[in-house]
């Protein structure tokens, strides 16, 4: 019973953050878009951890193959977030 009561609790955190997010996203101007998602990318690099926690360690098969897909996926924000970062600061350089 309690492993369903954890369950249902971590749907609706889900479900909620999901929404707030969408609402928080909607509000904010086109032009601040860019720079809050790329430095929001840049500091998600701290997925990575847990994703290496995750996908090392005495886990199960499953367990592993998750983390290794968490590790790939959040290199892939992160990185994208270094990049759309440095693709705007060579916009604002003297040429």
């Amino acid at each position: 019973m309690e492993s369903q009561t954890l369950l249902v609790l971590l749907l609706f955190v889900l479900i909620l953050s999901v929404f707030l997010g969408f609402e928080l996203i909607n509000k904010v101007p086109s032009t601040l878009h860019t720079p809050l998602m790329s430095g929001a990318n840049a500091i998600s690099g701290i997925t990575i951890v847990g994703a290496l926690l995750a996908s090392g360690g005495d886990g199960t098969f499953s367990s592993i193959i998750v983390g290794t897909f968490a590790v790939f996926f959040a290199s892939i924000n992160v990185v994208g977030g270094y990049l759309v970062t440095n693709r705007m600061l060579k916009m604002f350089k003297k040429k």
